[in-house]
């Protein structure tokens, strides 16, 4: 007998410890999130140095229109608290409800991608007129593909919420969770790019 208990206490407490497990995906993705910022800071870095040191020839100054950018923050930002309703949601097993924000959020992200793809077709320069065309293109295209995979990720979530053979529900929330912070994320950018690109 008294053998026996120091052995089951030794398997409980290796039991106990095998079940405890940090989940540190979160922090991956924060961690690649910060790197990816990095990118765009660098971009914003060399727009502003370009602007400043390379200015554009006398009448060669463009002034960039801010119906369609402004609309454009609208609806990010429309669409981050889209993604937020539907994050709630799916937390209080709401699926059908949580499946409709979705939708709605990617429908937004379309939107965005549509507006800036007119906005393209409307700019009085091209890509290689100079400098400040190339870097412009540059800034908006990178942050245009970052919505795109934004926009194919809460697709890819809005399908694995389906019943009854989704892998996304209120047990499983990982998947919503990270798309949502790396929705937030391109929201937060584009923001800092209005600024610089439209208002500066």
């Amino acid at each position: 007998m008294t053998t026996v208990a120091p052995v089951e206490e030794a398997s409980k407490e290796n039991i106990s410890q095998e079940e405890v497990h940090h989940d540190h995906r979160l922090f991956g993705l924060a961690a690649f999130l910060v790197a990816d910022g990095m990118t765009f800071a660098g971009f914003f870095a060399a727009y502003l140095t370009f602007r400043a040191v390379n200015p554009l020839l006398p009448g060669a100054i463009y002034e960039l229109e801010l119906p369609l950018p402004t609309l454009n923050t609208v609806l990010l930002l429309i669409s981050s608290a889209t993604f937020h309703r539907a994050g709630q949601a799916l937390k209080r097993n709401e699926t059908d409800l949580c499946r409709r924000w979705l939708l709605i959020t990617a429908t937004l992200g379309s939107a965005f991608l549509a507006s800036q793809m007119v906005e393209y077709f409307t700019l009085p320069f091209g890509l290689t007129d100079n400098v400040y065309a190339s870097t412009f293109y540059a800034l908006t295209g990178f942050h245009g593909l970052h919505v795109t995979l934004g926009t194919l990720m809460i697709l890819i979530v809005w399908w694995q919420t389906r019943k009854p053979n989704g892998r996304i529900s209120s047990e499983n929330v990982f998947p919503l969770e990270a798309t949502e912070l790396y929705w937030h994320f391109v929201d937060g950018i584009w923001v800092i790019l209005f600024i610089i690109l439209y208002l500066l």
